[in-house]
């Protein structure tokens, strides 16, 4: 018999072979769409997404291939996105990122080199630090574009192997694409590991929050049955295995094509029943068979990760070349690890590292990370660009080698925010927080205290999302910090903790903001005090503007006295916040008009976008609808550039189509939706243009309007949600109502929106609701 090491042929897969092949057609035809292909490890997901991708090519697609790296929360942001743009740069050139190579290159580290751009600064960073949290959108719209001019020569597949070792940025960038950009002719495949999923994986909410999007399928790999391990020994074996052999096996192997490979390259597959049971031991009999010096680098390559570069490989095994390529041939002829097209090695399957990894003893495993931490740090091209802070903080730590794991998780983390990957800045900066009782001169080395410290990791944890743990850590840093000696300080932290309760709607926030305000309340006047008695006016206009009002007043005479013109915007800011609706309209024009100005001096473009979504809200306010679409126009620019699209700015998309219905003009409303759609804001950011984009579409007869609605009003479930947020839902959700002769619901919600009006005091959200309620 001739024994292969590796199956050739598909077997099993054909239904899913052909979801995948029926999917392509369509997103051939126009459509966007999503697969997730789960499986337990050695099921055969990388089989068939071969096979798949094979066809792809040969029917005219382009296929983008991207892999996910086991280096955990805190490992290398944008891996696999990295991995597929290198392949689009190779093939297409720096043309093809449209003058975008500098802001690509937070991706792609080697598009800094290009020439004629500007070399990235300290830590990849072109701009300074206090805007870095502002990009991430901007980076993932550039992709979503980018995707779309090459999805527009041929229909694109991209595909992310591995997700189950995703770090956030990545799921953020995934979960973009899938519900955001929804980029026609391209398919999105993702595999992972469904035996990987204990409870508490990040991806079990990710997966489950995909499932509840419209264009996402999924393609689960069952094991195969008892024919499945006959069709593959046949194969391997080269004839018709006997009956002995098949039973062995697949008792052994229990369908999984992975172990029925190895099993059968381990020996006999009739004498297989004298092998090991366990599955490490499994994986670890074709290993034992290698001489010892192939042993020895397998042993060295496996503390290396699933795949490295030749040069690192030699740097830490530190063996002559001959004696290194003759264990590196030995290894690759048992087909334990494969040569990559750069020049590298990668394990033929991640469990065999994994095994492999797992024998090494105590001191070897942290004298070979010690080594690779060491290389890396001193030859940082030994890893592709942009991998070696997270790759050293990764060996440090698992090398316990905790004072220098402290300094490189620290230094990574500063990494992470440059390139917008703020959830890894996140997960670094909580293992720096652990590893601090750890190292008795942490502050020394880092710089740094320990309240810093969690003020660093808090301000890392709001921009990222984890509103939860943010909470977490305010209250850590309310512990040490001492309101005495450091009012300002303690008030900041307590104005963040009673945002972040509001945003979770664990409470309103108010005993923290009023706390925060007695503290600084009769401190000396100064631009921090000022600009953070701004914020806490705006947060308490939203517990009693009657209470804010004054604050808001002392504001704005503290900003004049110190004549500050960063003071002077907060100043203008909070009163445009709170009292707004009660100024003449001239007088609320003239107050936006000085907002913008000093915005525009100061260089604060976040404030900017925010003045010109007051300007063009309040436009609509008073029936000026066209001045109210050229507002918002003035601004999308400007948010777009700084990469605050998602945020402040959708509300400049979902402005213009507010005013843009009220003038008749449907088509153009909707096409403003749909941008705002693609920015995909998260939580209450995104109501605005859902309800519009709900109403038009209940309008027009719309058979998704429904599912918009449903969405929509999911927000009145919130407790912590003020009537100028309940009555345009109270609005909808009486014209939907009435769309569908459902009167009794609609008199419900002409109740509670009466409700709503007697406890509001913003005419502009009154007088719609109070019409609507009429109509029931």
């Amino acid at each position: 018999m001739t024994l292969r090491a590796t199956s050739t042929v598909l077997v099993g897969r054909q239904t899913e072979l052909a979801a995948l092949r029926g999917t392509f057609q369509r997103v051939r035809g126009g459509e966007p769409a999503a697969v997730l292909v789960g499986g337990e490890a050695g099921v055969g997901k990388s089989r068939l997404i071969d096979e798949f991708g094979r066809l792809v090519v040969a029917d005219g697609g382009r296929l983008l291939i991207g892999q996910c790296l086991e280096l955990g929360e805190q490992g290398l942001p944008f891996a696999p996105f990295a991995a597929a743009l290198r392949a689009v740069l190779r093939r297409d050139g720096g043309e093809v990122f449209d003058g975008y190579e500098h802001e690509f290159a937070r991706l792609l580290p080697e598009l800094a080199r290009t020439p004629g751009r500007a070399p990235l600064g300290p830590g990849g960073s072109s701009v300074p630090p206090a805007s870095l949290d502002a990009h991430q959108g901007y980076l993932f719209e550039l992709v979503g574009e980018l995707f779309a001019r090459l999805a527009a020569d041929a229909p694109l597949v991209l595909v992310i192997e591995d997700l189950h070792w995703a770090d956030r940025s990545t799921r953020d960038l995934i979960s973009f694409l899938i519900r955001a950009a929804r980029t026609a002719r391209v398919m999105l495949v993702c595999t992972y590991r469904s035996d990987e999923l204990h409870r508490g994986h990040p991806l079990r909410p990710f997966l489950a929050e995909l499932d509840r999007t419209r264009g996402v399928e999924r393609v689960d790999l069952a094991r195969l049955d008892r024919d499945g391990t006959a069709a593959i020994l046949a194969d391997l074996l080269g004839g018709e295995p006997v009956t002995r052999a098949i039973d062995n096996i697949h008792d052994r192997a229990q369908g999984n094509p992975f172990f029925i490979e190895e099993l059968v390259a381990a020996g006999d597959p009739a004498g297989c029943a004298d092998l090991p049971g366990t599955l490490r031991d499994l994986l670890l009999a074709r290993v034992d068979r290698l001489p010892e010096s192939a042993q020895r680098v397998l042993r060295i390559a496996a503390a290396g990760g699933n795949r490295l570069s030749h040069d690192l490989l030699a740097t830490v095994a530190g063996e002559p070349e001959a004696e290194l390529e003759s264990a590196l041939r030995a290894a690759v002829a048992a087909q334990l690890i494969v040569a990559d097209p750069d020049g590298g090695y990668e394990f033929r399957h991640a469990l065999v590292r994994e095994a492999v990894h797992d024998e090494l003893l105590p001191g070897e495993h942290g004298r070979l990370h010690a080594r690779y931490a060491v290389a890396i740090e001193n030859q940082p091209q030994l890893v592709a660009a942009g991998r070696a802070p997270a790759e050293v903080a990764h060996h440090w730590y698992a090398a316990h080698d905790h004072p220098r794991a402290l300094t490189a998780a620290l230094a990574a983390a500063k990494a992470a925010a440059a390139r917008y990957a703020y959830a890894e800045q996140s997960r670094l900066l909580e293992r720096v927080l652990e590893l601090w009782e750890q190292v008795p001169d942490a502050a020394e080395r880092l710089g740094m205290d320990h309240l810093a410290l969690l003020e660093e990791t808090l301000s890392a944890a709001w921009t990222a999302g984890d509103h939860s743990r943010a909470v977490t850590l305010t209250r850590a840093a309310l512990a040490e910090v001492d309101r005495t000696a450091e009012p300002l300080r303690a008030a900041r932290l307590l104005e963040r903790r009673g945002q972040l309760l509001r945003l979770l709607d664990k409470g309103d926030g108010a005993d923290e903001t009023r706390a925060a305000y007695r503290l600084i309340a009769e401190l000396d006047d100064d631009p921090e005090r000022v600009r953070l008695l701004a914020d806490i006016a705006i947060q308490l206009a939203r517990i009693d503007s009657a209470e804010a009002s004054p604050v808001a007043e002392q504001v704005m005479v503290s900003a004049r006295a110190l004549d500050d013109p960063a003071s002077l915007l907060s100043a203008e800011l909070a009163s445009l916040r709170i009292d707004c609706w009660k100024l003449p309209d001239e007088v609320r024009l003239a107050a936006l008009a000085r907002a913008e100005e000093l915005a525009r001096v100061t260089g604060d473009q976040s404030s900017l976008v925010t003045v010109l979504v007051s300007s063009s809200d309040t436009l609509f306010e008073l029936g000026r609808y066209a001045e109210s679409v050229k507002a918002a126009e003035r601004g999308v620019d400007c948010a777009r550039q700084f990469g605050i699209s998602r945020s402040t700015g959708a509300f400049l998309f979902s402005n213009q189509a507010e005013a843009l219905l009220a003038l008749g003009r449907w088509d153009e409303a909707e096409a403003m939706c749909a941008q705002a759609a693609r920015l995909d804001p998260p939580g209450a950011l995104g109501l605005h243009w859902l309800q519009l984009r709900a109403r038009l579409w209940l309008a027009r007869g719309n058979p998704g309007a429904d599912d918009l609605i449903a969405r929509a009003l999911a927000f009145l479930g919130r407790r912590h949600f003020g009537p100028a947020g309940r009555l345009p839902l109270y609005e909808l959700q009486i014209d939907a109502a009435y769309a569908s002769g459902d009167l009794p619901a609609g008199l419900v919600a002409a109740r509670e929106a009466l409700c709503a009006v007697a406890a509001s005091d913003y005419p502009r959200y009154r007088w719609p609701a109070l019409a609507a309620a009429t109509r029931v």
